[in-house]
């Protein structure tokens, strides 16, 4: 869980008995005798939820709560007492208070608290953290990297003209998104959106699934047939890839491209269509024309206006934006409770590097959310190879540092970190599992040193 909570207790025992009880579950436990020293712990701590009894030597637990209260960011509080009155727990929860139990405790309350609350304040700590950071959209697709940002302004002054485009990206980026973007934006939307997969379909039956056939063309053409290219008209046709299409069909496509003209198979008469091709590759069109594979100038003719799709390893910060898009996503199609990452969970997700790109993402979430038994999402709710392959990428970075000092890898890890969020200390922090203050702390003795 990796949630930070304090407990300020007088009474040993019960101090003692509540960090072994929480720390046992999984928290990170800090323990403190009087609201003077929790109020010290705080500066160099963001404690998720603080447990402080009232009766307390010196400044009590009110004031302590009166106090928390006030500051931005404050933890969830939880007021304990073995003098309570029902007139002191609404006083408590006036005035700031998230909980409010009574002694002898029940420790089954207190865990359940504490896991209701960190869950609640690590929701609104993300929260803010998205109001603080801009959002981009196209039609489906989201991002808060600036690449992205200028890649979605791009793609919509394309959508408004009649140009064919290529889309080029690794399998899983997103190029079939993008193309439905392209077409939602264009002045098409109305027509239909027709998709086919060039590497699905057999080579010799290509040329009929695309431009249709006449009766009587070929052995088992027993009717006329509209192709791929017929259904799509008034609208837009996306070609995925098209470094698979065959040679002889890539030439019948350039002659699409120049006449918006198609010739049934089988049929003397050419017939005239109204279309917007998308073409998208995962693979190299270069290399692809290097060996023969792919025309030259179907190539140039596509490529004049081009979207690349970035891999989702070179826009880390997307990942927590996206994976709490499809918790969100998959949560309410089953019916589930709120749901969130828990800081273990989300930093797995940032060290792996995610070879499928955002479709192994959504994968992963959708399975993490439909197995979970619990609203928090662990590292246990992944599949095994998340783990695998960042403990391995972790021995291979250690090997690579064993000859720094401690103190230098820490400092190169921060600095790695705030470099793939742009610098956002709050979302650096969550990561690292550390305070905002306790990162400020460290960041000012870098740079002192």
């Amino acid at each position: 869980m990796n949630n930070q909570i304090l407990i300020v207790e007088d009474d040993a025992a019960i101090l003692e008995l509540l960090v072994e009880e929480l720390e046992e579950v999984g928290h990170l436990v800090t323990g403190a005798d009087s609201a003077e020293q929790a109020l010290m712990l705080s500066e160099t701590t963001d404690f998720d939820v603080i447990i402080s009894d009232i009766r307390l030597p010196g400044m009590d637990g009110m004031t302590l709560l009166d106090t928390l209260a006030r500051q931005p960011d404050h933890p969830a509080m939880i007021i304990i007492t073995a003098f309570g009155s029902i007139e002191q727990a609404v006083d408590a929860l006036q005035r700031g208070a998230d909980d409010f139990l009574t002694k002898p405790l029940d420790l089954d309350q207190v865990r359940a608290s504490v896991a209701r609350l960190s869950q609640r304040h690590a929701l609104r700590t993300r929260q803010q953290a998205d109001e603080a950071r801009d959002i981009f959209k196209l039609n489906d697709m989201t991002s808060c990297t600036p690449a992205m940002s200028a890649l979605f302004d791009q793609a919509r002054r394309l959508a408004t003209q009649q140009a064919a485009v290529l889309i080029q990206g690794e399998s899983g980026t997103g190029k079939e998104l993008l193309a439905h973007a392209l077409h939602r934006e264009s002045p098409r939307k109305a027509g239909p959106f027709v998709a086919v997969n060039c590497a699905s379909i057999a080579p010799d039956v290509m040329e009929s699934e695309c431009f249709g056939h006449v009766k009587g063309a070929f052995t088992g053409a027993v009717a006329h047939r509209r192709g791929l290219f017929q259904q799509a008209h008034g609208g837009t046709l996306f070609l995925d890839e098209i470094g698979d299409m065959p040679l002889a069909l890539q030439a019948k496509l350039l002659r699409v491209l120049q006449t918006h003209c198609i010739r049934p198979v089988g049929s003397e008469e050419e017939q005239q269509v109204d279309i917007r091709i998308v073409a998208a590759t995962n693979r190299p069109l270069a290399e692809l024309i290097e060996a023969g594979l792919f025309r030259e100038d179907l190539f140039y003719r596509l490529e004049t206006f081009n979207l690349t799709l970035p891999p989702l390893r070179e826009r880390p910060d997307d990942i927590a934006l996206l994976a709490e898009h499809f918790i969100e996503r998959y949560r309410r199609e089953q019916g589930r409770d709120t749901m969130t990452l828990s800081p273990s969970a989300l930093s797995l997700l940032w060290a792996y590097p995610f070879p499928g790109n955002v479709r192994e993402l959504d994968n992963a979430i959708l399975r993490a959310v439909t197995l979970a038994r619990t609203e928090v999402l662990e590292p246990d709710d992944f599949p095994e190879r998340f783990r695998q392959t960042v403990a391995t990428r972790e021995g291979h970075d250690a090997q690579a540092r064993e000859w720094l000092s401690l103190e230098q890898m820490e400092q190169r890890y921060i600095r790695r970190v705030l470099d793939a969020v742009d610098g956002n200390k709050r979302r650096a922090a969550d990561i690292l599992g550390i305070g905002r203050k306790t990162l400020y702390r460290r960041l000012e003795e870098r740079e002192s040193s």
